[in-house]
């Protein structure tokens, strides 16, 4: 990447350094797991990031606890809001008991019955709304606008994607050099981070994005140039349900990201089995996208290095049990 393309960047390197430096006290380092039946399996060298294991239980804790430390430092008495179908929702209000800032959350009111539980017992605010006939994005805006609060969305905010770029940060320097790094795609959030972290670090390395099938807005937007839309895809994989890339993501999937894949809600579940019976690991749907890739040959990756972001384990379980059925 050149200088002049860092320049244009809204994200860049040096904001991802900067957030692991804020994080180290509280973020867990999570486990890089390995399996000689996934290698068998895929063909390939795999190491899988496991931020199931973070605090929160995904990923976002990096990006939530990152945007709400710098918040509080500039304006430590003002409240803060999000929205988010579950795990942002999780982060920021984990982030904000953790840091003394009220938070307030608007969650679907269909969101899985443990993100709801979680977020209220970390101590936030829940509001709820129909994800069929209320935009999410507006309500946010609304409710910030009226109560002065900081808005703080789950993937286009430049302080989130500097935290999220950390998960990758940590792998890369866990496990040298790798040929290939696989990362859920929802918003972009974590896709973005990762890649900016892989040209900084490995710029050799290629960074593929991975959505659910009925969610391929990111996929679409990437092989088109212009920017796709889909409009609340029916998938398991709930972290994956945004209507598009942001003003912030969509830029930096086009400049950094070599490719974008698609799997199927079958396959995620097939994915979720493998890990639970071979890693033995729980993975939310969203989380499983980057292995569900591999094992569906979506990718190419005989004889290569190969990362993949474990995003979250989330998940409940009555649901997951009506998913694998019976063995």
């Amino acid at each position: 990447m050149s200088a002049s393309t860092r320049l244009q960047l809204p994200v860049v390197y040096d904001d991802v350094v900067d957030a692991a430096r804020r994080l180290e006290p509280v973020v867990h380092h999570t486990p890089v797991l390995t399996a000689r039946s996934l290698d068998e399996c895929s063909g390939a060298h795999v190491w899988l990031k496991c931020e199931n294991f973070q605090r929160a239980g995904a990923f976002k804790f990096r990006g939530a606890y990152n945007a709400l430390a710098r918040l509080a430092v500039e304006t430590p008495e003002r409240g803060a809001l999000a929205y988010s179908s579950g795990n942002h929702a999780q982060a920021m209000a984990l982030a904000g008991r953790l840091l003394g800032v009220s938070t307030t959350i608007i969650m679907p009111q269909d969101a899985s019955s443990v993100k709801l539980e979680a977020t209220r017992a970390y101590g936030a605010e829940i509001v709820t709304y129909d994800r069929f006939s209320t935009a999410r994005e507006e309500l946010g805006q609304a409710i910030a606008a009226e109560r002065g609060l900081a808005l703080i969305p789950p993937f286009d905010h430049p302080d989130v994607v500097a935290g999220q770029g950390t998960a990758a940060r940590e792998l890369l320097q866990a496990v040298g050099g790798l040929d290939l790094l696989l990362t859920p795609c929802g918003g972009g959030g974590l896709l973005s981070g990762s890649a900016l972290v892989a040209r900084a670090l490995q710029p050799g390395c290629q960074v593929v994005g991975v959505e659910p099938e009925a969610g391929d807005d990111a996929t679409r937007s990437f092989h088109s140039g212009r920017l796709q839309s889909v409009d609340n895809p029916e998938t398991i994989a709930d972290g994956a349900r945004t209507t598009s890339l942001g003003e912030i993501t969509f830029p930096m999937v086009l400049e950094l990201v070599d490719g974008m894949v698609t799997v199927s809600d079958d396959a995620l579940v097939r994915a979720m089995r493998f890990l639970m019976e071979r890693l033995k690991i729980v993975v939310e749907p969203t989380g499983a996208l980057g292995v569900a890739a591999l094992l569906e040959g979506k990718v190419e990756c005989e004889g290569k290095r190969v990362g993949v972001l474990i995003s979250g384990g989330n998940v409940d379980l009555r649901q997951l049990a009506a998913w694998l059925g019976s063995p």
